[in-house]
């Protein structure tokens, strides 16, 4: 059995399925609140997550249901940190409506040793510190007054980096929003963020194929 992974987009959704079909034969599809399985007749198998679950039940068939999921708008918060770099945004859509990028910069890691090491670990962790604080200000600033109307927050970056942030008293009530996977960000650049949505709208699919 060979097993892949591949993110395909939302308005590639239906062809992508398609496809399958054609490539392996008659499929048969079962869907749940986060996983909408598709089996060929030839023993392949796709396994698709659902986007922002849960999947709504529907009438029909749940791949289409997928698909009209996995299309819809929605208003998300993105909170990108990395040691030193940060970017908040909030998307409508593929919209970025909102957005704030900054940096602040924290020293490297030093081989040299004894008190010189000991001075240089203390004055990198409150460079860290001060960093996390401003991005937790920024991400207070730029996702929060949005909290009402937001369907969900999506973090990216350092997981470390992130769950220092996220701890931050003022972003508790995003907490609930949260939503995964994490997203994978090089470095929190305007550009980065404006990409955001080619990563959270994604529908991530494991294909095993014989």
């Amino acid at each position: 059995m060979v097993v892949k992974d591949v993110a395909v987009a939302p308005e590639r959704l239906e062809r992508w399925l398609a496809g399958f079909a054609e490539r392996h034969g008659v499929t048969t599809v079962a869907g749940s609140d986060e996983l909408v399985t598709v089996a060929a007749a030839d023993g392949a198998i796709a396994e698709c997550h659902v986007p922002f679950p849960p999947l709504a039940p529907g009438d029909g068939d749940p791949a289409a249901t997928l698909v009209e999921h996995a299309c819809r708008d929605r208003k998300v918060g993105v909170i990108m940190v990395r040691r030193g770099g940060y970017a908040a945004g909030v998307f409508d859509g593929t919209s970025l409506i909102a957005s704030k990028v900054g940096s602040r910069r924290v020293q490297g890691r030093t081989s040299a040793g004894g008190q010189s090491q000991q001075r240089f670990a203390r004055r990198r962790d409150k460079q860290a510190r001060e960093a996390f604080e401003k991005a937790a200000d920024v991400a207070a600033r730029v996702v929060l007054p949005h909290r009402d109307v937001l369907d969900a927050v999506v973090l990216g970056g350092d997981n470390a980096a992130i769950a220092r942030v996220m701890a931050d008293p003022r972003l508790a009530p995003l907490g609930e929003l949260v939503a995964g996977p994490r997203l994978a960000v090089p470095n929190p650049k305007h550009a980065v963020l404006a990409k955001a949505p080619e990563q959270f709208r994604a529908v991530r699919i494991r294909v095993r194929e014989p």
